[in-house]
């Protein structure tokens, strides 16, 4: 089945809609799905649209890696289910930024929402080479690399994902901002601890109005959005225009909607889920991660995520799925 059969078949028992919904462009009042690294894919992507996700993001795809290799480019190709995408670059060298925007865009075409460049993984191993995080230091460099992408694809939304700055205690969010905007950033997504913080204690969420403040772009909040009702207050509270939702999003793509799913749908979703792993050509593997999501508060949670780690084909997974389904009635 493709991915497309599989959502029409399978997302509705979900509480699911059965296509993605076409992306308006416009940010405003609007639930977006965040990058995660390893979890993002396109499969991740579907569900989260089809919960009602204004837009999905790639996981972050190194522009080097765009350069050297063909491998990188499983990161950044949609399914032909996913009407668009916005694919988040990282790197530290402008004129590798302009050419991997530059064939992002001629590789999507129409298909390609917005370019967004990282600027907030905290991650030793990315900021060590001066990427992610470490961009915060140098709002020079950063501002060529925001140049460049708008050099190397023309037309195409350029925008920006930060924190509150990489050290605890020096914010420099609003004034890193303000010089993203003057590079021609069309919006700033703002993650509401400091690098140093990596996800540890909780996201101001103050630094929001004070980037909104400081700049006249749209600016999308990030950080503890747990829940459709964290997300919601977030938009009715801050400046922000807009939000996104990362790990919110595990074993409830009904965050964006704030429906409450019951555990027959929660089970169909999980089902749906493998499915779309194996409609898209995604790792199987990834599924045990899914099921310790999809499972989390059932009776007997640790039995079935137990019983998921062996799993390795899509017909494994869902066979512990109909166990579940069999053994809690559903």
């Amino acid at each position: 089945m493709t991915a497309a059969e599989v959502l029409a078949a399978f997302a509705p028992p979900a509480g699911l809609a059965p296509t993605c919904p076409a992306w308006d462009g416009e940010l405003a009042g609007k639930l977006l799905m965040a990058p995660m690294a390893g979890v993002s894919d396109a499969a991740y992507r579907l569900m989260a649209r089809a919960g009602g996700a204004a837009l999905a993001y790639s996981e972050m795809v190194s522009c080097a890696g765009l350069h050297y290799g063909e491998k990188s480019w499983e990161l950044v190709d949609p399914d032909p289910a996913e009407p668009k995408i916005a694919v988040q670059l990282f790197g530290s060298k402008p004129e590798l930024f302009r050419e991997s925007a530059e064939r992002v865009a001629e590789r999507l075409g129409e298909r390609l929402a917005l370019l967004d460049i990282n600027m907030a993984c905290p991650v030793p191993k990315v900021t060590k080479k001066g990427e992610g995080s470490a961009l915060l230091e140098d709002p020079a460099l950063a501002a060529r690399i925001v140049a460049a992408c708008r050099a190397g694809a023309p037309g195409v939304p350029v925008t920006v994902k930060i924190r509150r700055g990489r050290y605890a205690g020096q914010e420099v969010a609003p004034e890193f901002a303000r010089a993203m905007e003057a590079a021609g950033a069309a919006a700033v997504a703002v993650h509401g601890r400091f690098a140093t913080q990596m996800y540890h204690g909780e996201a101001d969420w103050g630094v929001i109005d004070r980037v909104a403040d400081a700049v006249g772009v749209p600016v999308i909040a990030s950080g503890d959005m747990f829940s459709h009702e964290a997300a919601t207050r977030a938009l009715a509270e801050t400046g922000a225009s807009a939000v996104m939702v990362a790990r919110g999003t595990y074993g409830n793509p009904w965050v964006f909607s704030g429906r409450v799913p019951t555990t027959g749908e929660k089970i169909a979703a999980f089902e749906c889920h493998v499915r779309l792993l194996e409609a898209t050509g995604a790792h199987l593997k990834r599924a045990r991660s899914l099921a310790g999501w999809y499972f989390k508060g059932m009776p007997d949670a640790a039995r079935w995520r137990n019983a998921a780690m062996s799993c390795v084909a899509a017909e494994e997974f869902l066979a512990v799925a109909s166990e579940v389904r069999a053994v809690l009635g559903e």
